[in-house]
């Protein structure tokens, strides 16, 4: 495969992916104990009792993603691979990952280590796998190179990470729609459960003010920014105003589509367009035409509004307090059959905004170096 001029946003993508396993695979992280058996004795165990299709399928196709990428970085950092060395490479590094996860969770009481998972999760990566050697045998990664190459501008790669995991990083349910970060509220209430009955719970600043909930104006500017912030993000790394025009309504359609899916995951399919209200459809009309206005509108300050708007946004949603309605939405990620996709997802919601922060920070501190 030829070499880009572009650094691979495979390599990121794949590590950030093998975090996020790591995180669902061991959640909740509580009550470590040695269970007197080897960790490995899973693999010898009978078939398990209970089990479901959606089991099934979610650890399958849970490393499908995993075994893609690996394949992908493999081939992108290592040009004169042959392709099934690549694909059997990501299939045995993926394996590895989840005998090593199942392995973990036989000194987890919450969590129950199984061969028919590490099973699926290999299969789940080795498909993955060969559909990226797939993808490379008909040309695809190289036409997608070269489609890169005319898109996007060379230094894109971690802002087309950012853009590729914002729609994942909505499947978690929020207090406001494309309200991602607030995590003030359940920061300071973990500090304190870590300093509790400790001395050092006395050093821990008491907030002296109580958490408003939005008002109907800031919710509907808290919906406009988080959807206008991705847009933004998508011109900072597009090369020209028409690579733009076409890349705003695509981000702005993954958002909602990402957005309705987690209303059907939450409350079902009758109820998977109920969060798409009056003001969220003022707020995504209002982001998509200021949006258009920008399409002409410079890399650097695209940049620099990208990060005013997500401080705002951050500002706001963390100076509200999460509604009982939206703990209720919370239960069913957290305690339903979703425990192991909260994981996934969670840490992505909270720490999405932050990171684009840091990525925004280092464009226009790059920007202004070279001017």
């Amino acid at each position: 495969m030829a070499q880009s001029g572009h650094k691979s946003a495979a390599l990121p993508l794949a590590l950030a992916y093998v975090a996020l396993i790591v995180y669902a695979s061991l959640y909740p992280f509580a009550d470590w104990r040695d269970q007197g058996i080897v960790p490995w004795a899973f693999v010898t165990a009978p078939w398990p009792r209970y089990w479901t299709g959606f089991d099934f399928g979610i650890n399958a196709a849970g490393y499908v993603p995993l075994g893609f990428l690996g394949a992908i970085s493999v081939l992108r950092h290592r040009p004169d691979t042959p392709v099934a060395v690549a694909v059997v490479r990501a299939t045995i590094a993926a394996a590895a990952l989840s005998f090593l996860m199942e392995t973990l969770q036989s000194y987890l009481p919450a969590r129950i280590p199984s061969n028919v998972d590490w099973a699926l999760n290999s299969a789940g990566a080795l498909g993955g796998a060969v559909l990226a050697g797939l993808l490379e045998r008909l040309g695809a990664v190289a036409h997608w190179d070269g489609t890169r190459s005319s898109w996007f501008v060379a230094e894109a790669r971690g802002g087309l990470v950012l853009l590729a995991l914002w729609p994942a990083a909505l499947l978690f349910p929020a207090a406001v729609s494309f309200g991602l970060g607030q995590v003030f509220e359940r920061m300071e209430d973990g500090i304190a459960d870590w300093l509790a009955d400790t001395p050092f719970i006395d050093w821990l600043p008491v907030r002296q003010f109580e958490l408003e909930p939005l008002v109907p104006g800031a919710e509907l500017l808290c919906v406009l920014l988080g959807a206008l912030v991705p847009c933004l993000l998508a011109f900072v790394v597009a090369r020209s105003v028409r690579r733009r025009a076409v890349l705003l309504p695509l981000v702005l359609g993954a958002g909602i589509a990402a957005s309705a899916l987690s209303a059907l995951l939450s409350w079902g399919p009758q109820h998977a367009w109920a969060w798409l209200d009056l003001p969220v459809q003022i707020g995504v009309v209002a982001a998509a035409v200021i949006g258009a206005a920008l399409l002409p509108a410079s890399r650097r300050l695209c940049a620099a509004l990208a990060l005013i708007a997500v401080i705002v946004q951050l500002g706001l949603i963390n100076g509200a307090p999460e509604s009982a309605y939206f703990a209720q939405t919370l239960a069913t990620w957290e305690q339903g059959r979703f425990i192991r996709f909260n994981g996934l997802v969670q840490w992505l919601g909270w720490m999405w905004p932050f990171a684009t922060i840091g990525y925004l920070v280092l464009v226009l501190s790059r920007d202004i170096r070279h001017s």
